[in-house]
């Protein structure tokens, strides 16, 4: 069947690509969009068919109907709020975790709309405390270990890693900071953070081991801190690319989570001379409910164990995943979205404010799944 061509601004074309962050090649290779270089051609553009504006709108996650605005929609770039990554370094981010980007912020704008902007929390962290570059890391972490009321005593009761995964992202959620999680499917990536100062959020890849994601929490609370965006991958190869104050920020921020999990005076009492070993790694890293790598890095910090040891064991445990079959979809959605957001949207939803379709827009599903979703969270309620 022949389509007729469809007149669609060629910066329409390139807006949408580039959003979603593939390049010209990629579109052409990766999606199959054999002619988007002529639709995107200024001079003399060639039109796509209906059928080709559907597949670039699946391609790139925007809605059919941009495709027929006069020219690409205002909105602010989401990578304006990540001042420690250069221009550069914000084009290698794969387009997987560009569409997260997109899907964190309209979580966030969400937010900001069932609560009438305005973050119910009694007290907010990124608004009370605020810190520069320069203050020591140690100052830094008590201040926040006494703001976020968590004790050691507390955190050593914590029986295991979920346990532990849980009752910070409670206790982050008490202080302003919603954290939501999702598979990321892009290797390197372990969660990243948009800041905002009414509503900060946290992303974090659900298929990382949890204690992974929970140095994740910490590594983007300590951007959300310094006020900007973050992006927490499970190794530090861009770094070395970013101007120096950048990478100063980026190095502070993977210290400041390490320090707050670890406090160094119960580090030296509970590692109390004992060698430097992968084992007794293990055994503190479990008393603490972290990452082998994060006692490990310790270690290096004081000078027990080389470079090399340190990098080596670092790359073993890279890729180690979540233990488990995943679940069914329901009990992935609510730990994704959390019992607290998803009760919000329904409250909403019950007091009239919003329908049924922005429910599920609110809560990223179909409608017809609104009703399994409500009665599953309905059975963690009693």
């Amino acid at each position: 069947m022949k389509y007729d061509p469809i007149p669609v601004t060629p910066t329409l074309v390139t807006w949408a690509r580039t959003r979603a962050g593939y390049t010209l090649e990629d579109a052409v290779e990766k999606l199959k969009l054999t002619k988007i270089a002529q639709w995107e051609d200024d001079t003399k553009p060639a039109l796509p068919s209906y059928p080709q504006i559907e597949k670039m709108a699946d391609a790139f996650k925007v809605p059919i109907a941009v495709f027929f605005f006069p020219e690409p929609p205002d909105l602010p770039s989401i990578s304006e709020t990540f001042r420690t990554l250069g221009s550069e370094q914000f084009k290698l981010i794969p387009p997987r975790i560009h569409l997260l980007l997109r899907k964190a912020r309209a979580f966030q704008i969400g937010l900001s709309e069932l609560h009438n902007g305005r973050n119910p929390a009694e007290c907010l962290i990124t608004r009370d405390l605020s810190f520069q570059p320069q203050v020591s890391i140690d100052t830094i972490a008590k201040h926040v270990r006494e703001y976020l009321n968590i004790s050691l005593e507390k955190q050593f009761s914590w029986r295991d890693n979920a346990t532990a995964l849980k009752n910070w992202r409670k206790a982050f959620l008490n202080v302003g900071v919603y954290v939501f999680k999702d598979q990321f499917r892009q290797r390197g990536f372990s969660g990243f953070c948009l800041y905002d100062d009414k509503f900060p959020i946290i992303y974090m890849n659900n298929t990382t081991a949890e204690t992974r994601q929970i140095f994740t929490l910490f590594h983007e609370l300590a951007h959300l801190l310094f006020h900007t965006s973050g992006v927490d991958t499970v190794d530090d190869y861009y770094i070395t690319m970013l101007p120096k104050n950048q990478e100063r920020i980026e190095v502070i921020c993977n210290q400041l989570a390490a320090r707050l999990l670890v406090p160094e005076d119960a580090f030296e009492r509970s590692f109390n001379g004992e060698p430097a070993s992968e084992t007794t790694a293990e055994k503190l890293a479990a008393l603490f409910n972290v990452s082998r790598e994060v006692i490990f890095r310790e270690f290096l910090d004081q000078k027990l164990i080389s470079e090399s040891d340190y990098n080596g064991a670092a790359k073993r445990w890279a890729g180690q995943k979540k233990t488990g079959t995943g679940g069914d979809h329901y009990n992935t959605k609510i730990a994704s979205l959390g019992t607290e957001y998803i009760d919000l949207a329904f409250r909403r939803y019950y007091q009239n404010r919003i329908d049924e379709a922005q429910l599920a827009d609110y809560l990223d599903t179909k409608p017809k799944n609104l009703g399994n979703l409500e009665e599953y969270i309905s059975r963690r309620a009693l």
